[in-house]
């Protein structure tokens, strides 16, 4: 594998894993259309009883996570930054909406964006923010 992928390829590769972790933990999957605003997998539990949304932010490197111009764009229940997709275990930062909304850094052109140094300190590889998927 080249040492770098297109930004879409990079994205893929975290959805795809954080689909994968998810389903392992007994959540069912449900990718929405690729490049839709907001929200990029729907999950739902075992029994049917539970449901989140998440959106996954993908990072080849140990950048800063870009959130665009709106923030409004920002409406999923979880936020999941995979971070070194590269890697045979990329790292896993889990938020929930009103966390990441509050480490939101912003400039005077209107872009928004998460600093490493403060998503940081939402690592949990075990997925336990978001739960397990079996009833």
């Amino acid at each position: 594998m080249a040492n770098e992928l297109s930004k879409q390829l990079t994205g893929n590769v975290g959805l795809f894993y954080v689909c994968l972790e998810l389903s392992k933990l007994g959540w069912n999957v449900l990718l929405t259309s690729r490049n839709a605003k907001g929200v990029d997998v729907v999950v739902y539990s075992e029994e049917a009883k539970r449901t989140r949304t998440i959106q996954v932010k993908a990072l080849s490197g140990l950048e800063a996570v870009s959130i665009g111009k709106n923030v409004n764009s920002l409406i999923a229940d979880f936020v999941v930054i995979c971070r070194m997709v590269l890697e045979p275990k990329p790292e896993v930062f889990i938020l929930t909406n009103k966390e990441a909304k509050s480490i939101i850094h912003s400039q005077n052109d209107g872009s928004h964006w998460l600093e490493k140094k403060d998503y940081e300190a939402f690592r949990n590889d075990d997925w336990s923010n978001i739960g397990n998927g079996r009833d």
